[in-house]
């Protein structure tokens, strides 16, 4: 059984800790720190390199091989710039968003081919 003094000591201890206000500062200079940073990843592009598997005119498909293999397909972008000639079998590098769940190319860039050796 808990003794008198140290039930009424644990009470009072408890009754502060209710009682003392939440510092206002410190958790509102928090949050536009979270706030800028997940907007700055949302808004900043990620790029995908790989070989475009699939074409046409509202989305292109991109395979990348190795170790991990992966393959993304992107929709276009209305105002989706490319440099290079995308077509199948292309190497490229595409420059997305992610905008509501979906993989948004906003830049394609085709790789140049390696010369051949020999």
């Amino acid at each position: 059984m808990i003794e008198r003094w140290k039930l009424r000591a644990l009470i009072t201890a408890m009754a502060l800790m209710i009682a003392a206000p939440l510092p206002v500062h410190a958790a509102s200079a928090k949050s536009p720190t979270t706030t800028k940073s997940s907007a700055k990843s949302k808004n900043s592009l990620r790029q995908f390199t790989g070989v475009v598997t699939a074409l046409d005119k509202t989305s292109i498909t991109v395979e990348k091989g190795g170790k991990k293999p992966k393959t993304m397909v992107f929709e276009k972008h209305a105002e989706m710039r490319t440099t290079g000639d995308v077509e199948k079998d292309a190497r490229v590098t595409v420059y997305y968003r992610e905008d509501g769940g979906h993989t948004v190319a906003h830049r394609v860039v085709v790789k140049g081919e390696t010369p051949d050796k020999g």
